[in-house]
C-alpha cells in the first residue's frame, strides 16, 4: 500500500509596508507577525510549530506502530529553542518537551518520544543537509 501524498508548499508575499502573508497550494493562509508585542506567529514560530506538528503526528504513528495508541489519550510536544547570538543567524538548539498522557509508564513514554523523532520529517530535515536552489523568476 503506497501512502498517500498531498501537495505541499507555500508561497510568502510582503509589500513594501504591512506583513508577510502566506498561502499554501492546498489554499490555506496565514499572516505572519514581526514585532515583539504582536500576538501570531512569527517565522521563528512557524519553525517549531512544524517541528512541533511532525512531532506529535509522528509520535502517534509510533504508538500505532508499537501497538499502544489505544492507551494514548493526548500528545503534546513543546518546542522552543536558542537563537544564535552572532551571523549566521540560526536557531543553535531546539528543545522539545513531550507530554504523554494515558496509561504509559516513563520508559515507554520515552521510546515514544525517541520514535517519534526517529519518524518526524522535519527534525529529519533539521538533523540533515537540505539542498536550496533557489532562483529568481524573470
Amino acid at each position: 500500500m503506497r501512502a498517500r501524498t498531498r501537495p505541499t508548499g507555500v508561497t510568502a508575499g510582503v509589500g513594501r509596508t504591512g506583513f508577510p502573508h502566506l498561502t499554501s497550494v492546498t489554499g490555506g493562509t496565514l499572516d505572519i507577525v514581526t514585532g515583539a508585542s504582536h500576538p501570531g506567529f512569527n517565522p521563528i514560530d512557524l519553525l517549531y510549530a512544524s517541528l512541533s506538528a511532525c512531532l506529535v503526528l509522528s509520535a502517534r504513528i509510533a504508538a500505532s506502530r508499537m501497538g499502544i495508541l489505544g492507551r494514548i489519550t493526548q500528545i503534546e510536544a513543546a518546542v522552543t529553542g536558542e537563537k544564535t547570538v552572532g551571523e549566521p543567524s540560526r536557531i543553535a538548539r531546539f528543545d522539545v518537551v513531550f507530554t504523554v498522557s494515558g496509561d504509559l509508564d516513563a520508559e515507554t513514554r520515552r521510546h515514544l518520544a525517541m520514535a517519534a523523532e526517529e519518524i518526524c520529517t522535519v527534525s529529519n530535515t533539521l538533523r540533515g543537509d537540505a539542498v536550496f536552489d533557489i532562483r529568481v523568476s524573470d
